[in-house]
């Protein structure tokens, strides 16, 4: 494998599923954290010997609700994590955080864990709507949370906001950025409010609770802040993520880049290389499971040889995708169009060999 790994770990808990929310998470399964945190810590011994220990270049914990997790047991599996794999010196270490769930005490040991990177979900700052997005936080507590995130010492702090909810005019938008512009975040990413299937929000929608999002409002609300954020010395370097100089999420990049990433935990994505292409394969879904499966694969005989021998061989994993060359040049391609960097020529000639 060239170059340095990414490595994800999803954490599934959450003290509450947002409305809009459907992502791999869940509320009440606080009982399963510490045997979820030991599975983890025995999958990446099963992949680092699989893959032969690459080197570690991102780590990102996301979820779920990643700050969910004791400070203890969160040690315990970044411990485990750096004993399976090499991490690289600068390596950088993101960590998902609800503001609600943090404190001052909880983002120094944060910062003493390795955790150099913090992503805060505060979504608004307008405490109606967080309520009806079922966020837990209100914006005053958005705000002392990143606040004490600053004093912790984190090198970079992102912010995440939404825009476009269902009846938000432009103007309330536009009072949050500022809002956040205010705090002087090193990173932001913005996303257009979406409404998934199978969520609390689709079913308002189709019940007609609540309106749909308004695709040309939320287009104005777009065009606005890649504007505003340019005046305020951001860069858009992706689609729905600005930077300042320096704090490029140097993880999502990896994503965009087509490089390799190996996500560890319930529902995780991974994308290695395959022959010509890649293959991208996914954890079982259920934590409950995933535990279990986790627990098979250890008792068994563990895999050797190639990825798609390892890939037959884990229980855990619940399927996979294989990209061939044609594929993999397509996904390079449109991948590449997100960045404002754009596609690069020469890394395309030494990934693929041809013009």
């Amino acid at each position: 494998m060239e170059g340095p790994l990414s490595l994800y770990v999803h954490i599934p808990f959450c003290e509450l599923k947002c409305s809009y929310c459907d992502f791999n998470s869940y509320a009440g399964l606080e009982e399963l954290m510490a045997p979820y945190v030991e599975a983890l810590a025995v999958e990446a011994r099963l992949w680092s010997r699989l893959l032969g220990r690459p080197p570690v270049g991102t780590l990102f914990l996301g979820g779920g609700t990643p700050s969910l997790l004791p400070l203890p047991m969160l040690g315990r599996l970044l411990e485990a994590l750096r004993d399976a794999f090499p991490f690289r010196p600068d390596c950088e270490t993101t960590l998902e955080a609800n503001p609600g769930t943090v404190d001052a005490e909880y983002l120094r040991g944060l910062v003493a864990l390795g955790v150099d990177r913090l992503s805060l979900g505060v979504q608004s700052f307008h405490d109606d709507e967080l309520r009806a997005l079922d966020r837990l936080h209100s914006a005053s507590e958005a705000e002392e949370a990143y606040r004490q995130a600053r004093r912790a010492g984190f090198r970079s702090v992102n912010l995440d906001l939404i825009y476009g909810l269902p009846g938000q005019p432009l103007e309330r938008w536009q009072a949050t950025l500022e809002r956040a512009i205010a705090l002087g975040p090193d990173h932001l990413s913005l996303y257009a409010l979406t409404v998934e299937e199978g969520t609390k929000l689709a079913h308002d929608v189709a019940r007609g609770v609540a309106p749909a999002p308004d695709p040309d409002v939320q287009a104005d609300m777009y065009e606005w802040s890649s504007e505003r954020l340019a005046a305020a010395g951001y860069e858009h370097y992706e689609i729905s993520n600005w930077a300042r100089p320096g704090h490029r999420c140097r993880h999502n990049l990896a994503y965009w880049q087509c490089r390799p990433y190996l996500g560890l935990g319930a529902g995780a994505h991974s994308c290695l290389p395959w022959g010509d292409g890649w293959c991208r394969f996914w954890d079982v879904y259920s934590p409950r499971r995933y535990i279990q499966a986790v627990e098979e694969a250890c008792r068994a005989r563990a895999p050797e040889g190639t990825l798609p021998e390892a890939l037959a061989a884990l229980p855990q994993v619940a399927g996979k995708e294989v990209v061939g060359m044609e594929g993999a040049i397509s996904e390079f391609l449109m991948m590449g169009l997100r960045l404002r960097d754009g596609v690069s020529l020469e890394e395309f000639r030494r990934r693929f060999g041809c013009e």
